[in-house]
């Protein structure tokens, strides 16, 4: 029976595979410096003399955006993790019905656990990430220690656990530590992304340039959309040193631009105010626009009868009409000809509401008049989450009406499509969801990921920004349900949480473990672990949508999980009989998983796949 692999995938191999298709001779075996074990490898000598159509002697100039660190980056966001997500209960709302997940961990390492299920699923991605300003930056990417031990290592908390200040200006590596930071983490937020999929990231004027550079090299620059400007202040900060920083941009990247376009706004109430109908047209409200154009026109030099008799012997000096003698005819016959109240005017073409684009096309420039400012951004965070302490009150948060813009622009409102956000913070993103959903009838889902940072001062009632996040959906779910009365608007999220694997070590690194430990080492699950907490890792290593519908019954006295009824079946308890193998496989599953060592007997364990190749062939079974 197989096993499941239960760690993140290997992306360089995959990688690897996908070049040996190409160039097979680019390909080689080498032996593994941890492992010892033969693996795949690229001979990367010979791949550049196959892309190239010259002999290769050794590196040469060529633009492209490099810094210290950029490799490391690259390896780490290609190499695998033995973590899991395990689910919290007791934090979520409606856990059993949402479709909307709340991850607690670093998001390096949830995208990671994320990439199988949402592989190329992700229809629209925004981040805020941390603006490279100076002060705090908590990312620093080694996954082998716990959280007091990495806020030491990286500087950023005393012995004492007070934090401190990191990353700072006078860092030889000031630009290149974020940048290395972000290079990992887009490059798995692009596998993400549908092919029709975009990403909006906020940036300040500290890292906008590389910030470009860097996502065309992982995008591609041909799908580079545009760099909105976002009015964040209402009014100018008089104590500037030099010019008061009244924006921040949107950087926007498709990725396949040739398959996203955005969806037209709205018609603003000043836009449709434009339309009259002072001549009872039956077509309905029209404005009209002029039928001069200072471009040559050959035929556009014509004289045109009034309907008060006044001839007009063509447009002005150095002007043409815009259409032909025949089609300015056509035009007056239908009634499209404005000539004025007393049929005397200049004529002008009449443009009708009912056969404009139906939308307006969105801008580069976003005033906060319409998606919101800073201060709105905190009025909205203060209103959902009371807190004890003003220093908790983050500076950076962004309105909600501005990500409920890009909501608006990246999809169609009933597309089911997912929103995911990786720097999650106070859950704007979340809050800008539902929100939306209940302005439009919209389905969308999010997926919010959040580190949990410490609270400067911890409140009551929670100790990190994750829990504010959760805190201020709470709150905003409560607001909405009231006000919108609908049933169908999802308001809940499952909480999971980034951690260790449920595996015992030996499972993963059986070279570091001790002969005299292998005794204690007979069940290969950590003993804190729940079933639920098995069931989750086997939907992370599968790649099955976490958010699917999950039922627990009592089976031949044995507790099974059933997900989405039949896509998958566990069953984790000890002692599973033959009659309990034949029972689910008559239930006929896409997928079955059973704990390695819990069966009855070594016979039940072999028979197990015989079992379901006679009563279910098509079920995929496998075993932790």
């Amino acid at each position: 029976m197989e096993k499941l692999k239960m760690h993140s995938p290997d992306i360089s191999l995959e990688n690897i595979a996908k070049i040996r298709e190409l160039f097979p001779g680019c390909v080689t075996e080498a032996h593994d410096e941890a492992t010892g074990r033969l693996r795949l490898a690229l001979d990367f000598d010979q791949l550049r003399q196959e892309l190239s159509d010259h002999i290769v002697e050794g590196s040469q100039e060529r633009y492209r955006l490099d810094w210290p660190g950029k490799r490391e980056a690259l390896a780490t966001a290609n190499a695998p993790i033995a973590k899991t997500l395990r689910p919290c209960r007791e934090q979520s709302v409606e856990f059993d019905n949402s479709k909307n997940l709340f991850i607690e961990g670093d998001n390096l390492e949830a995208l990671k656990l994320l990439l199988e299920i949402y592989l190329g699923k992700i229809k629209v991605i925004y981040i805020d990430p941390p603006y490279n300003t100076g002060r705090d930056f908590i990312y620093d990417d080694d996954f082998s220690e716990d959280l007091e031990a990495y806020f030491k290592r990286s500087q950023q908390a005393d012995d004492n656990a007070e934090r401190l200040v990191a990353n700072t200006e006078a860092n030889g590596r000031f630009h290149s530590d974020w940048l290395t930071m972000m290079y990992a983490r887009l490059r798995l937020a692009r596998s993400l992304l549908k092919d029709d999929g975009v990403i909006f990231i906020s940036i300040d004027d500290n890292e906008s340039d590389n910030l470009r550079k860097l996502c065309s090299e992982i995008f591609g620059e041909e799908n580079f959309v545009a760099q909105i400007i976002w009015q964040k202040v209402f009014s100018p900060k008089n104590t500037a040193q030099w010019f008061s920083e009244d924006h921040d941009y949107v950087l926007v990247y498709a990725k396949q631009k040739a398959l996203w376009t955005p969806q037209l706004l709205p018609q603003t109430e000043e836009m449709i105010a434009r339309y009259k109908n002072p001549d009872n047209d039956s077509r309905g409200p029209w404005t009209s626009g002029d039928l001069q154009a200072r471009n040559y026109y050959a035929e556009g030099t014509y004289p045109v009868t009034c309907p008060s008799g006044r001839v007009i012997e063509g447009p002005g000096r150095g002007m043409y009409w815009r259409v032909s003698p025949e089609n300015f005819k056509r035009l007056d016959n239908d009634n499209r000809i404005w000539w004025g109240d007393d049929g005397n005017n200049m004529p002008r073409l009449k443009r009708f509401l009912s056969e404009v684009k139906q939308g307006r096309t969105p801008q580069t420039i976003w005033f906060y008049k319409e998606v919101g400012h800073t201060q709105d951004a905190k009025k909205d965070l203060l209103k959902y989450v009371p807190f004890q302490h003003t220093e908790n009150v983050l500076n950076s948060v962004k309105p909600v009406g501005l990500i409920q813009r890009i909501l608006q622009l990246a999809g169609k409102p009933g597309n089911q499509d997912i929103v995911l956000d990786f720097f999650s913070g106070s859950a704007t993103t979340a809050h800008a969801v539902i929100k939306q959903n209940a302005e439009d009838g919209g389905n969308r889902r999010y997926i919010s990921v959040q580190f949990p940072e410490p609270l400067p001062s911890p409140e009551d009632d929670m100790k990190s920004i994750f829990e504010m996040g959760l805190k201020r959906i709470r709150n905003v779910a409560a607001e909405l349900l009231e006000n919108h009365h609908t049933a169908d608007l999802d308001v809940g999220f499952r909480v999971l949480k980034v951690d260790t694997s449920n595996m015992q070590d030996v499972y993963y690194r059986p070279d570091q473990v001790d002969q005299r430990d292998l005794l204690q080492a007979v069940d290969n699950i950590r003993p804190d672990r729940t079933p639920e907490d098995l069931l989750f890792q086997v939907l992370v290593d599968w790649g099955v949508d976490l958010t699917l519908p999950i039922r627990r019954e009592a089976v031949l006295g044995k507790s099974v999980f059933f997900v989405d009824e039949n896509a998958l079946v566990a069953c984790f308890d000890a002692g599973v009989t033959e009659e309990l193998v034949k029972e689910l496989a008559s239930r006929e599953p896409l997928r079955v998983v059973f704990r390695d060592n819990g069966f009855v007997s070594d016979a039940v364990k072999i028979n197990v796949e015989q079992v379901f190749r006679q009563l279910s062939p098509s079920t995929d079974v496998r075993s932790i």
